[in-house]
């Protein structure tokens, strides 16, 4: 376990968050989320009981996607839900994804479109889950484009264009200066 050993405790709530990627035969590309939430305890919600253990939450998305990272098809769907006949009646909604394009500014746009009163929590939390499974579904799909910068570049504190793991794996689009012991110069590009 990579975390320091906990304090004494007791489980209280389980979310089991799963995403998974494939590839269809028509060419297209899917992504499907499910969350699950449950209590290790039993306990009474205004819509009625729940056992220990029993899902108060397991809801489904699916988003299809071509090559460009456009949405081409969404889907959300629930099994438990707090409040039977009220939760679901949003699920339709998350078909307002198609057209979208999952580029800079898509998470803006799903907050400013299913935050708050205009979704659901849950299924609006697995969209941004998707969308990095998205990416990571298509690495390797194709041959990139040695002259275009990795578009995983600048995304995260690792990959920054002047950190050592550019340099390092990237030397064509490190911008940092040498440092001493650094593992690859910059290139003259």
């Amino acid at each position: 376990m990579p975390l320091s050993t906990a304090a004494a405790r007791k489980p209280l709530h389980h979310r089991a968050i799963s995403a998974r990627g494939y590839k269809r035969d028509d060419g297209l590309f899917e992504v499907e989320g499910h969350l699950v939430d449950t209590k290790a305890y039993s306990f009474k919600l205004k819509s009625g009981g729940r056992l220990a253990g029993e899902p108060v939450h397991e809801m489904w998305l699916r988003i299809t996607y071509d090559l460009s990272m456009t949405i081409i098809d969404a889907e959300a769907a629930s099994d438990a839900h707090p409040y039977p006949g009220y939760c679901a009646s949003v699920e339709p909604d998350y078909r307002q994804l198609i057209g979208w394009s999952m580029r800079p500014g898509f998470g803006e746009k799903v907050r400013t479109t299913f935050g708050g009163t205009k979704g659901c929590t849950h299924l609006t939390d697995l969209i941004g889950v998707l969308a990095t499974t998205a990416f990571q579904n298509l690495a390797g799909q194709f041959t990139p484009d040695p002259e275009r910068k990795p578009f995983q570049l600048d995304r995260c504190h690792a990959l920054a264009t002047d950190s050592g793991a550019v340099a390092e794996f990237y030397p064509k689009w490190y911008t940092g200066l040498p440092t001493a012991g650094s593992v690859a110069e910059p290139s003259a590009t």
